[in-house]
């Protein structure tokens, strides 16, 4: 067979549809020896098809110089983007090998692809060791490491290396200014976002519908509704992303009246349309108008209903949440991961177990148990339910768990009193690669601590290690279980000092959580500085008013007693009904 016969012989195979071929048909069997080149055919080809054998060629790059020796750069470029799309790590590893020992890592087109390869398919931390050997770079160079942080989850990083590619010779391109505005957008960066508004002025993208949609989001999530409009209204060609983009931004900030006004001035909603509004008014408005917008739609899908369901969640109506899953059951709807973890969290907030072994089962029979979503909402539900062991046990035959999967597990032994297990899973999780404790992880940690009462300068051994080690700022939860623990070992003394040290001074909860401590050990010059400081923040609030009166009684102060009942009185200040509820099953 010739380097002709084995082209035209590539060529054809590539062509087909995949029902044609298969495993069996093994590229690996024809004469490389005789090919000049990998046909750039077998590559192009699967912008088409998914040509699973293109795996086999790949492999066999590396073992066969006499195939490779020639192999062109445009060549590799394509086969790096083929692994790219595809998802074959292994395979654009091997590439990357041959590459440097033919020399073509000094190519600044081969080592951009290599860059997007690795910050899109592997890890965006290895993408940028490339970036940084590379000899010589362009936008797409940069482009391709500023989206793969965006995509990764790194939007700091992100926002550095846009702020470098501006200081560069390099000029910035429209991708680059839609990655770093999405980047803007989720960490909700307004001046930051502003700035960039500028440089895309400056370097005269703002006719650019792609860049102009992204400036409406960035707005839109920094909350800033009049900036979404006014880049809105001053879009001349706006398509259906622009339309969405300004609804979402007012639906998402409570402006309804203003989404539904370009509601009706949009030309042709679309699915993406009316799940906005319904996402707005299920979040802010009457869920039953949401219901409502979801039976007009021409066409909804899961995100839909979705929407709906998590509102009744959040809003703390697990029933009405459970009916109308069952709504979403009998009418068909496909209902995924995030179906799920709303529906299992809701049946947590109510700890009705029985649901929950139910809804258990049914993601099994849906084949979701691989997703992590699912598999944290099912140990948080089994934790609430004090069905901790269980709990344990799901955790253990996740196959991937990520930091909020750790958390749930966490969380379940320190709401279920087990802090020797919490500690255990906590030292385990720093020790797991590519997780590391995150804020949510030490405010269950110190609750573990103040609820078993541990020794204080364990505690304190947490909270530093949470400042200095992982930089992570301390919040009122984080705050608040200190101070109880330390209301324990007799520190309440220093409290005051550590509150306002922290910046937290304006802080309402932590100021209730030092007059409860103080209720409990009866710190009654404490109870009065906290009472006077939290009467400030929330003069309507009865908390600050019946502990302090309690404290004084329990210090046999029956004047100061009813004055402070007095106070309350005069203030307009009501004291409320407790409550209480059980499953009547």
């Amino acid at each position: 067979m010739n380097s002709c016969d084995c082209n035209i012989g590539l060529q054809r195979v590539c062509r087909m549809p995949p029902i044609f071929y298969g495993r069996s048909m093994q590229f690996h069997r024809l004469n490389f020896n005789h090919l000049s080149r990998i046909p750039s055919f077998v590559i192009s080809s699967n912008s088409t098809y998914k040509i699973h054998t293109n795996t086999t060629i790949t492999s066999e790059i590396p073992k066969n110089n006499k195939c490779c020796n020639n192999v062109d750069g445009f060549t590799l470029v394509q086969m790096i983007r083929t692994c790219t799309k595809n998802g074959y790590v292994l395979q654009g590893e091997q590439l990357h090998c041959h590459a440097l020992r033919r020399g073509f890592d000094s190519d600044v087109y081969f080592s951009t692809s290599l860059v997007s390869f690795y910050a899109k398919v592997v890890c965006v931390d290895i993408a940028g060791k490339v970036f940084d050997e590379m000899s010589e770079r362009n936008v797409v160079s940069w482009n391709a490491m500023i989206s793969g942080y965006v995509h990764s989850g790194k939007l700091v990083n992100a926002l550095s290396f846009f702020t470098e590619l501006n200081r560069s010779e390099i000029r910035p391109d429209a991708y680059s200014f839609t990655s770093v505005l999405a980047a803007c957008g989720q960490l909700s960066l307004l001046l930051f976002g502003m700035s960039i508004h500028s440089k895309v002025i400056v370097y005269g993208l703002d006719s650019s519908v792609v860049v102009v949609n992204c400036l409406i989001d960035m707005y839109g999530k920094s909350n800033l509704v009049g900036g979404s409009i006014g880049v809105f209204d001053g879009l001349l060609d706006k398509d259906a992303i622009s339309w969405n983009s300004v609804i979402a931004a007012c639906a998402r900030n409570q402006r309804l009246d203003l989404a539904f006004d370009y509601f009706y001035q949009m030309p042709y909603p679309d699915t993406v349309t009316y799940n906005e509004l319904i996402t707005g008014v299920s979040r802010f408005g009457v869920i039953d108008d949401a219901v409502t917008i979801l039976w007009s739609m021409p066409k909804s899908n899961s995100s839909s209903w979705n929407s709906i369901l998590s509102a009744y969640v959040v809003r703390n109506r697990a029933g009405e949440a459970l009916e109308f899953f069952v709504e979403m059951h009998r009418k068909g709807v496909v209902m995924d991961e995030f179906t799920f973890s709303s529906i299992i969290s809701g049946i947590a907030s109510i700890s009705a177990l029985l649901w929950g072994k139910l809804m258990h089962c049914y993601t099994i029979k849906c084949g979701l148990m691989a997703s992590t979503i699912v598999g944290s909402a099912l140990i948080d539900m089994y934790s609430k339910c004090g069905k901790v062991e269980d709990a344990e046990t799901l955790f253990h035959g996740l196959s991937q768990k990520n930091i909020v999967t750790w958390n749930a597990l966490i969380s379940g032994f320190a709401h279920n009193g087990e802090s020797l297990k919490v500690v255990k899973y906590f030292e385990k999780l720093k020790e797991t690669k590519g997780l590391r404790p995150d804020d949510v992880t030490f405010v269950n940690v110190l609750a573990s601590c103040c609820h078993n009462q541990m020794p204080l300068e364990k505690a304190y051994e947490y909270f530093r290690s949470m400042i200095n080690d992982h930089e992570i700022k301390p919040r009122p939860e984080h705050v608040t279980s200190v101070i109880k623990l330390m209301g324990h070992h007799r520190q309440l003394s220093k409290v005051e000092a550590m509150i306002d040290y922290l910046g937290l001074g304006s802080c309402a909860a932590v100021w209730r959580a030092l007059l409860g401590a103080c209720g409990n050990y009866a710190e009654l010059e404490i109870a009065k500085v906290a009472a006077v400081r939290l009467s400030e923040l929330e003069g309507h609030n009865e908390f600050g008013y019946v502990t302090l009166s309690n404290i004084n009684k329990v210090c046999e102060n029956w004047g100061d007693a009813t004055a402070v009942w007095g106070l309350m009185k005069d203030r307009g200040v009501t004291k409320g009904a407790g409550f209480s509820w059980i499953d009547g099953r």
